[in-house]
């Protein structure tokens, strides 16, 4: 008889989701190959699912729902599962960053990561040799949900424009992702800045920042080192960040010169070339 994996479902959401999937499937008396067969994947990825070797996608999620009848069930638990594979001390700021009304981001070396295309972040994520490659790569898109609401967070980015020259995976992914960035700048709630080179020495030199604001709560400013990343709501920190920023906007391209300087940079640096 073959050796089937015992899952704590209480473990983690991960493991909640591997038990639920293998109980469900079990119940409509199918083999991992035949629900694979059904929502057009391989019953081996069912089996590493159900095993929690392999983090569940939203598509699949959704697929499997559509096939057992189970009225969103996945579909809604894999947004649990995927946050649960941010990098735990990024978590508190993932969640708050899902209830912000208003984000503000400076950024000096990349794209933020709500606005970077799969290719992009890919090539971003594997930088640090993570374990679980393609289950960082879904946390990351999972987080750009918050975009696609009705009511999406009015969002600010600030882009130092050493970001659109540094080849982050490649031309091909870095036009894409320029490209991305100015689709973004077209919707409403969305804007971009680019602070140019010319800019000089400003208050952001030394790094970056992100401010959210929230209907209710108070205003939080969020920083990263190597490391980790550290929040704090502490006025004072929150009035200087503000400043900053105020400085920040004032020193970059107006929004229309900043869409014309990215799609310059695609086309010269990144464009079809023989």
């Amino acid at each position: 008889m073959a050796n089937i994996q015992t899952l704590d479902p209480d473990a983690s959401p991960l493991d909640y989701y591997g038990w639920e999937l293998r109980r469900q499937r079990e119940a409509h008396g199918l083999k991992q190959g035949q629900l694979g067969d059904i929502i057009f994947c391989t019953g081996s990825l069912v089996g590493q699912i159900e095993t929690t070797k392999k983090v569940p996608t939203r598509d699949f999620s959704e697929r499997v729902d559509a096939a057992l009848g189970t009225d969103g069930m996945f579909s809604r638990l894999v947004g649990l599962v995927l946050r649960s594979q941010l990098p735990t001390w990024f978590q508190p700021y993932a969640d708050m960053e899902a209830k912000a009304a208003y984000i503000s981001t400076y950024q000096a070396q990349l794209v933020y990561g709500l606005l970077q295309t799969d290719d992009y972040a890919r090539a971003v994520l594997a930088t640090g040799m993570p374990d679980d490659l393609d289950g960082l790569l879904a946390a990351r898109m999972e987080r750009q949900r918050i975009l696609e609401r009705a009511r999406p967070p009015l969002a600010w980015a600030i882009l130092d424009e050493a970001v659109l020259h540094r080849p982050i995976g490649g031309p091909d992914v870095m036009r894409a992702q320029l490209r991305r960035l100015l689709e973004c700048a077209t919707h409403r709630w969305m804007r971009i800045q680019v602070l140019p080179f010319a800019a000089g020495e400003h208050p952001s030199v030394d790094g970056t920042f992100n401010l959210l604001r929230f209907d209710e709560d108070p205003d939080i400013v969020y920083t990263e080192d190597v490391i980790s990343g550290h929040m704090t709501a502490s006025p004072d920190t929150v009035r200087e960040a503000s400043l900053r920023y105020a400085h920040l906007q004032a020193a970059a391209l107006s929004m229309d010169d900043s869409a014309a300087l990215i799609a310059r940079v695609m086309e010269e640096r990144y464009g079809n070339r023989p």
